[in-house]
C-alpha cells in the first residue's frame, strides 16, 4: 500500500526536480534540498563515555556538515542508560533517539509504546546492513532499531612466537583447533587463558559452538525460549564446550586459575612478555586489552582467527553492540537516524579507531590497522549473524553476576562432565525469568 500511495508523489516531485534543474545552475553543494529543509533540533542519549563520546561527536560534526540547521546534541549517560531512559521514558520526557546495548531493553520500550518505528528509513537499513544487524529489533514487521557500534565476538586471538614454537597454524576447523591445543601443551605452554571469574566469557564461548552446530533457526529459538535448555542440541553443544573446559592441564592456572580470573588478566597472561597461554577465545575488544596492559606488537606478537568451523558449519558471527532506537519522531530526529544508518556516518568513526560497523558498505581501508580491518569485515559482511544470545535474555538470566546463565556456566567450568545437570539448571533458570 505505501508504494502505490506514494509513487504518483514521487513521479510528480522528480518531473518538478527536473523542470528546476534545467533553469538553474551545476553548483550543486551536495546536501540537496532534502537536507537544506530540516531544522531545529535532535538530541541522542548513549553509553559512550570518554574517548567513545568524543568519537561519536565527530560523527555528529559529519552530521551537522549535510544538515547545518539541525542542532545535534549529545548525552553520555554511560552503563546507567536503562535506569535512565526508563526514568525519563515514565516521566514523559525522554530524548530523541537513543544508544542502547541491551536488545531486551529495545523489546521493553516497545512494550510500554514508547519507541516510534524507522520505517522512514527502512530502504536505508536495509541497503546496508544484513538483516542480523536490526531483526532483533522488529516488531510488528516493523524496524525500531539497528546496530550502529557493533562487536565481533566470533574471534580467538594468538600468542605468534608460541604458535611458531609449537610448529601450529591458525585452524579452520574445530577439530584442528582441539590438535593444535595438544600441540601447545607439548611444547610447553597452556593452549587456553580463559578469565571466568563472572562468567560471561563462557556464555559467549558455549554461543559460539551453538550458533554453529545448531545453526542460526535453533540458535534463535533458544534465544527466545521456545525451545527447553533441555533440548538435545543444548546437550550437544556444552559436549563440544567440555572439549575445552575438561581439559584442565591445558587451562592457564587450570580450573581453580580460570575461576578466579578477570578478563583483562586472562588477556595479560597470553600476551605478556612472558605469557602463560596461547589463545584468548573472545571478542574483537581483546586488541584493545592487549594494548592497555602489555607491550605486545600486532601482528608480530599477536594475530586473530575467525572461530572454528564446526561439524563443516558456515562462517558466522556472533555479535554485540549499540543498537540506535526513536523516542520522538520529528523531521531532524529522522535525518539523524537516516545519517546514523549510512557507512558514511560510520566511516568517521571506524577511522579513529575503537569501532567496528555492521555496516555491509563501509570501506575497510577506513580501519586504522589490519586485524580491525580483518575482525570488522568479517561481523559486516557475513551472512549469518546473531547478536549475543545471553544479552537477548531477560537480565536476571542472561547478565547478571551470581545467576542465571553466568552462574550456570561458572558451575560448568567446574564440572564439565555434568552436561545434563547443567542444562536442567539453564532450564529452571530460563523459566523463572521468562
Amino acid at each position: 500500500m505505501r508504494m502505490h500511495r506514494f509513487q504518483l508523489l514521487a513521479l510528480l516531485a522528480a518531473l518538478f526536480a527536473l523542470a528546476v534543474a534545467g533553469c538553474g545552475d551545476d553548483d550543486d553543494d551536495g546536501n540537496g534540498a532534502a537536507a537544506e529543509d530540516v531544522s531545529g533540533s535532535v538530541d541522542i542519549a548513549g553509553v559512550w563515555t570518554g574517548q567513545e563520546a568524543r568519537s561519536f561527536e565527530a560523527v555528529l560534526d559529519g552530521f551537522s556538515e549535510q544538515y547545518p540547521d539541525v542542532d545535534a546534541s549529545y548525552d553520555a549517560v554511560g552503563d546507567e542508560i536503562p535506569t535512565v531512559l526508563g526514568t525519563a521514558v515514565e516521566g514523559g520526557n525522554p530524548p530523541d533517539l537513543a544508544a542502547v546495548a541491551q536488545p531486551g531493553l529495545v523489546a521493553d520500550f516497545f512494550d510500554q509504546g514508547a519507541l516510534q518505528p524507522l520505517e522512514f528509513a527502512a530502504d536505508t537499513i536495509e541497503e546496508n546492513f544484513t538483516e542480523g544487524a536490526y531483526d532483533f529489533a522488529v516488531f510488528d514487521d516493523q524496524i525500531y532499531g539497528f546496530l550502529f557500534k557493533a562487536a565481533n565476538k566470533s574471534t580467538v586471538w594468538y600468542n605468534v612466537p608460541l604458535y611458531e614454537t609449537a610448529g601450529v597454524e591458525p585452524p579452520e576447523t574445530f577439530e584442528d583447533f582441539l590438535a593444535n591445543a595438544e600441540t601447545l601443551q607439548a611444547s610447553g605452554t597452556a593452549a587456553y587463558s580463559i578469565g571466568a571469574d563472572v562468567g560471561w566469557p563462557l556464555t559467549d564461548l558455549f554461543e559460539n559452538i551453538y550458533l554453529r552446530q545448531a545453526g542460526p533457526e535453533m540458535y534463535d529459538q533458544l534465544a527466545r525460549h521456545e525451545i527447553p535448555w533441555t533440548d538435545q542440541s543444548v546437550k550437544d553443544a556444552l559436549e563440544t564446550m567440555a572439549q575445552i573446559l575438561g581439559d584442565t592441564d591445558n587451562l592457564v592456572g587450570g580450573t581453580s586459575g580460570a575461576l578466579q580470573t578477570d578478563f583483562p588478566t586472562s588477556v595479560t597472561n597470553a600476551f605478556k612478555e612472558d605469557p602463560d597461554g596461547a589463545n584468548v577465545i573472545e571478542g574483537d575488544f581483546v586488541a584493545s586489552e592487549i594494548a592497555a596492559s602489555t607491550e605486545a606488537e600486532p601482528l608480530t606478537d599477536y594475530d586473530v582467527f575467525d572461530f572454528p568451523s564446526v561439524d563443516g558449519s558456515e562462517p558466522a558471527v556472533v555479535g554485540g553492540g549499540d543498537t540506535i532506537i526513536m523516542f520522538t519522531d520529528s523531521p531532524a530526529s529522522q535525518a539523524l537516524v537516516e545519517y546514523l544508518a549510512t557507512p558514511e556516518a560510520a566511516e568517521i568513526w571506524a577511522g579513529s579507531g575503537g569501532f567496528s560497523s555492521a555496516n555491509q558498505n563501509v570501506d575497510p581501508n577506513v580501519y586504522p590497522d589490519e586485524l580491525t580491518q580483518k575482525t570488522a569485515t568479517a561481523l559486516a559482511e557475513t551472512e549469518t549473524f546473531r547478536f549475543d544470545l545471553s544479552d537477548l535474555q531477560p537480565a536476571e538470566f542472561g547478565a547478571t553476576v551470581g545467576r542465571g546463565m553466568w552462574q550456570t556456566f561458572t558451575d560448568f567450568l567446574s564440572d564439565p562432565d555434568n552436561v545434563d545437570g547443567t542444562a536442567s539448571q539453564l532450564e529452571k533458570e530460563a523459566k523463572k525469568a521468562f
